[in-house]
């Protein structure tokens, strides 16, 4: 009761900051990214944190939610409720995250993931998909992403869903396999305050988030993961005739 009481009391502070933030005296512009990195990016993620016992319901359970979830998304979506929409897509982000991962069966599944979604990203945001959205289809990246408004205008940071995704995935394997789950989420969420700081240095419509969100993951974790590919080694090596 006291996670879903502290998850509640905290969406709907998010929930009023997102409908009076337009409201309030314009910020400068790093003090607004400052205020989104390290306020309204980790209080929007404490929620994933909060929700993180959900993620052992089962697969099936986390794939009706997660239709659920997107079927709400998409009504709140057409009956201009956005914040309502944000928090749905939030969720389903997470809840796909969390399906995924229940098909995984040792965290250098994980690891593998992990290396495989940088250059992924990275071409994507460089020269593929996600260049196009950004650049000649914001309205597309709109729909497909989760935002934290900054005050005093109409802008808002966003973060893309499959960011949001697989640090669900990311976090919820460092519950389940017993991993540094704390320093996992930290080290996460600093690097989508990075990844934004990098897109206003550089004047970006969009900076790919997945590599440094990986390498936070594996920061955190990197002997722990190194740990289990050596067991899975040594059960091969057991197997072997």
């Amino acid at each position: 009761m006291g996670r879903l009481a502290a998850l509640l009391a905290l969406a709907a502070a998010l929930t009023v900051w997102s409908a009076l933030a337009t409201e309030l005296d314009p910020w400068s512009l790093w003090p607004s990214i400052l205020l989104v990195a390290l306020v309204l990016m980790p209080a929007t993620f404490v929620l994933v944190w909060l929700a993180l016992p959900l993620r052992a319901v089962g697969p099936v359970r986390l794939g009706i939610g997660a239709g659920v979830l997107v079927l709400a998304a998409v009504v709140f979506s057409l009956l201009d409720l956005e914040i309502a929409a944000n928090f749905a897509k939030l969720a389903a982000a997470t809840a796909v995250g969390w399906w995924f991962l229940s098909f995984f069966e040792a965290p250098w599944w994980v690891l593998l993931v992990a290396l495989l979604i940088v250059p992924v990203d990275l071409f994507s945001v460089a020269r593929g998909p996600t260049k196009e959205i950004t650049e000649n289809q914001p309205e597309v990246f709109d729909a497909l992403s989760v935002f934290m408004r900054i005050p005093g205008t109409e802008s808002a940071a966003q973060l893309g869903l499959p960011d949001i995704l697989f640090f669900a995935l990311f976090l919820g394997a460092a519950a389940r396999w017993g991993l540094r789950v704390a320093p996992t989420w930290v080290l996460m969420t600093l690097s989508f305050g990075g990844t934004l700081a990098l897109a206003i240095w550089f004047e970006q419509a969009g900076v790919a988030a997945l590599p440094l969100l990986s390498a936070a993951f594996v920061l955190a974790n990197a002997d722990l993961l190194w740990a289990s590919i050596r067991g899975r080694r040594h059960v091969d090596a057991d197997l072997e005739p």
